[in-house]
């Protein structure tokens, strides 16, 4: 995962409020089980020492979803914000959080957010009629861009049945559906030339359907998922095209784990890989760690911080080797985190019974020297 969206949150200063909250807004009576829910929350902050101006701002933005619009169609909701009120980090969950958070502390508590987050895996859902789509693109950076693509529509005129005049409109039509899904093509090319598409999930009317893969570019048509359920006109039922995306999203989730935990040993046999929170920590402080492998649930362990990020260490006396000023004991996944953000590394975090060797962490290497274990000089 690309965490250069978790920038904001360690340029502000702390301490932080963050938030894993439950935001459905489903039933009749949502709005007030909203309003008691976010109350919770804020009562829970306010407890801890929030300042009023960071309570209000994390208020304000759980409620939204009583306001209608996307925010009212989440169902859990992260937040994080800083010292001074300034939300730096506003994201959806997946679902409602398995882990609600409220907590007033030094350092974000980021690593529940991470795991709750939307899979990162850029994909389009296409739900297709003879006129159009709907095109709903999820990316990388979990936001989610819709468009409406309607071309043009047949006037349908009664002709006799057979003959020239039946065959002519039937062609007729065809080509106009054909040009409709040309149009929705073209789209769906320019979403995967930008956002490099995992797969294109198709639903909808099944000659519309024929006539788009009839058009599909090159760059995404080897990853079309076709549907049978679901439908574009109004009140059709999405819930079948919601559940397939999900399992396709897991589906990609579960591979990208496979993969990393294969990187990790086929970085291991070239000396590019260290495992171990000592090793880890004195990759991040070089520059090291290309990706960092965290385990889920993570060790009760603690680090030390200095006055950055990559003043770090597992106990005082690291920091005193560096010369540090400042000495504060960190729960180590949000120090690690931290120094991950500060050097650009990109973090996986898996269950932890798909660790190698039940390791709390491990890092996949950009370099190595004569330091490292089973490395040599780059």
């Amino acid at each position: 995962m690309d965490l250069s969206f978790l920038e904001p949150v360690f340029t502000s200063s702390g301490p932080y409020a963050t938030v894993c909250a439950d935001v459905t807004h489903t039933t009749a009576t949502a709005d007030t089980e909203l309003d008691l829910r976010v109350r919770a929350v804020a009562q829970k902050l306010t407890e801890q020492g929030a300042p009023e101006v960071v309570v209000e701002a994390v208020r304000g933005r759980l409620l939204e979803g009583n306001e209608g619009g996307v925010a009212g169609t989440w169902r859990g909701r992260a937040v994080v914000a800083a010292a001074d009120g300034t939300v730096v980090l506003d994201q959806p969950l997946v679902d409602q959080p398995r882990q609600e958070l409220a907590e007033w502390s030094p350092q974000p508590a980021l690593l529940p957010v991470l795991t709750q987050l939307p899979g990162r895996v850029p994909h389009a859902v296409v739900v297709m009629d003879r006129v159009g789509a709907d095109i709903t693109v999820s990316g990388l950076d979990g936001e989610v861009e819709q468009e409406d693509v309607d071309g043009e529509t047949f006037h349908l005129r009664k002709v006799k049945v057979g003959g020239w005049a039946h065959d002519h409109w039937q062609n007729s039509a065809e080509e106009l559906w054909d040009r409709n899904a040309g149009q929705v093509a073209d789209s769906i090319s320019s979403y995967a030339r930008r956002q490099g598409l995992d797969f294109v999930l198709v639903a909808g009317d099944v000659r519309a359907r024929q006539h788009l893969l009839e058009n599909a570019g090159d760059s995404w048509k080897d990853v079309v998922v076709q549907i049978e359920e679901g439908g574009r006109a109004a009140g059709a039922d999405r819930e079948p095209i919601e559940r397939r995306e999900a399992e396709l999203v897991a589906e990609h989730e579960a591979h990208a784990e496979a993969r990393a935990v294969e990187r990790i040993e086929a970085a291991s046999a070239h000396g590019l890989s260290v495992t171990g929170t000592s090793l880890v920590v004195e990759a991040l402080r070089k520059n090291q760690v290309e990706t960092l492998v965290l385990a889920d649930p993570v060790d009760d362990e603690t680090l030390y911080v200095g006055g950055s990020p990559l003043e770090l260490g597992v106990d005082q006396g690291d920091l005193e080797a560096l010369g540090s000023r400042e000495r504060h004991a960190v729960p180590a996944d949000r120090a690690l985190v931290a120094a991950a953000v500060a050097t650009k590394a990109d973090v996986v975090v898996l269950p932890r019974a798909a660790m190698p060797g039940d390791i709390p962490v491990a890092a996949v290497l950009r370099y190595t020297d004569a330091s490292t274990p089973g490395g040599a000089n780059a």
